[in-house]
């Protein structure tokens, strides 16, 4: 490292160290390192392991899973920066039930620091009109448009919809996951998508079922591709 990057380092050290501490959101020691303290963001859990690149489960080697080879979801890769476990799982709830959109910016950029492969353009999974009337706020799109910014990847903000109001997937038992979002979303006429690859954008994958039909609304309206890019990725002992 030369002299001038050891100054450079120096001085962003000393400059971070006279910005005003706020509260860690987590622990609530004083943190002058963003909105979590230095030692609250070490212990989030991060998917660092293998992983089937699909749909982003451990696997001893980092190949495809035995799922996906025997029925590949409608999505071809997923990107995901956390495991969803504590205490990752209540910032999520806290941006989402909560109101804290302060997280917005935290968890985007998260992903976008997996991010190696950049598509053609970007789609938030959507909300239904009344769900969003009632939150007033859909969070995968705050967090597409974070990342649509920080990767200068086009946002398609109003390529799909989604057509059924369905029950929240959280409140369903896995197995009948898939039947709840069937038909769930809908790729609209002018969606320019056709020959692209189009990365889906949203805060949790749990079974893939809502991306998944998102995914294939994507590819009958002509996607080449489809990636998954998601915060957190439920994994089998967290359920």
């Amino acid at each position: 490292m030369s002299i001038l990057s050891h100054r450079l380092l120096n001085i962003s050290a000393k400059f971070i160290h006279l910005l005003p501490a706020q509260p860690c959101l987590l622990c609530g020691a004083p943190s002058r390192s963003g909105l979590c303290c230095a030692a609250c963001d070490t212990e989030l859990p991060r998917l660092t392991g293998k992983h089937c690149p699909v749909c982003a489960l451990p696997t001893p080697a980092g190949d495809v899973c035995g799922e996906c080879l025997k029925q590949p979801p409608a999505f071809d890769h997923t990107v995901a920066a956390f495991s969803y476990n504590f205490p990752l799982d209540k910032l999520i709830q806290s941006l989402k039930f909560r109101e804290r959109l302060i997280l917005v910016n935290y968890l985007a950029d998260a992903v976008v620091k997996r991010v190696n492969t950049m598509p053609d353009c970007l789609v938030a999974l959507p909300l239904h009109p009344l769900r969003l009337r009632e939150r007033g706020f859909n969070q995968s799109m705050l967090l597409a448009r974070r990342i649509s910014r920080r990767l200068g990847i086009p946002l398609l903000a109003h390529a799909c919809e989604r057509v059924r109001n369905t029950p929240p997937q959280s409140s369903l038992p896995w197995k009948e996951r898939d039947k709840n979002m069937r038909q769930a979303f809908t790729c609209k006429p002018d969606a320019d998508v056709r020959g692209k690859h189009v990365a889906i954008v949203d805060d949790v994958m749990t079974t893939g079922a809502s991306i998944g039909e998102l995914a294939q609304a994507m590819k009958l309206a002509g996607a080449r591709e489809v990636s998954a890019w998601v915060v957190a990725r439920t994994l089998p002992h967290d359920h």
